[in-house]
């Protein structure tokens, strides 16, 4: 692997990581897309220095994470030391911080016992296709149902004598509850969606802010939950695999990985920063019509 190539991944994890667009899909598709058979043929191996690659990117991701929400991650372990010194949840960086916990659970034990074969079995440019279009339906059937949700709880704000657009914005909708009341069993509904993202081409957040914005929240606590949520499964995850960069796997690419890793960083806190602001006035419907398209042309494409 080329340092150039570790750079263009690298960006392209940071910013597909937290872009509802599948990061593991698109570090898939690209180096096929692109020719760059060195990596192509390394991604269904059974060991894979590209698949510990990508991974490892993860860590980058996960630091420029917890750098841009610093100040609430520190009010969320703040907010559990003092849960469990009381054993109550009353405040609002209480409830936030189990919500983590819980929601973190089901993907972590799915991870651990099927991430590396799901990986292996699904790496491969068309099955990557065919998920980011799955992935495109998941986000637009998400809006759908969200549309008709506000509908039916008459929350839905139009002009007069307009029709409601299908996809809602948050200034014509908002949301039926706020991230911090929201229900443990809410919380756990949306942190096991993202099992779905161990097939490569169905994104992380999207899945995470599609079930969020079904039970209840606007897409801008629906995305600042996904973020959260995400941090620390791509952070152990990404830890998980160091040693497989150490090893011999990570032969000659140890220096490729954290070049990866800083473009990855980069490129995920600009996106993050940017993705909060879109959410505050925007929905998923670009996202998922992108996926929608770019995933029947890759299907046409490697079919």
């Amino acid at each position: 692997m080329s340092y150039f190539q570790a750079i263009v991944i690298g960006l392209i994890q940071g910013i597909t990581e937290l872009f509802p667009i599948s990061s593991l899909g698109h570090g898939v598709l690209v180096p096929a897309l692109l020719g760059w058979n060195n990596l192509v043929n390394a991604q269904t191996a059974k060991e894979s220095f590209f698949l510990a690659f990508l991974v490892g990117l993860h860590v980058g991701t996960a630091v420029a994470l917890i750098i841009y929400f610093r100040r609430q991650w520190v009010e969320i372990i703040g907010g559990f030391a003092t849960s469990v010194r009381h054993r109550s949840i009353e405040k609002p960086s209480q409830r936030l911080a189990w919500l983590l916990i819980i929601g973190t659970i089901p993907v972590g034990i799915v991870g651990l016992a099927f991430e590396h074969k799901l990986r292996t079995q699904f790496a491969k440019p068309l099955s990557a296709a065919i998920f980011l279009t799955l992935n495109g339906v998941i986000l637009l059937g998400g809006e759908l149902v969200r549309r008709r949700s506000l509908a039916n709880a008459g929350r839905l704000r139009t002009p007069k004598g307009r029709h409601a657009r299908v996809a809602v914005s948050d200034e014509a909708g908002g949301g039926f509850r706020h991230l911090t009341s929201l229900g443990l069993g809410r919380g756990l509904a949306i942190g096991a969606s993202q099992i779905l993202a161990l097939f490569a081409g169905i994104s992380r957040s999207g899945v995470t802010m599609v079930t969020g914005i079904t039970e209840g929240l606007d897409h801008e606590d629906a995305a600042r939950f996904s973020f959260l949520l995400a941090t620390p499964v791509i952070l152990v995850a990404g830890l998980y695999k160091l040693p497989d960069l150490l090893g011999h796997n990570g032969d000659g690419i140890r220096g490729q990985c954290i070049v990866g890793s800083i473009a990855a960083g980069v490129a995920a806190f600009a996106s993050v920063k940017f993705l909060l602001k879109w959410f505050e006035t925007k929905t998923l419907w670009p996202f998922g019509v992108y996926s929608l398209i770019v995933g029947i042309l890759c299907i046409i494409r490697f079919a």
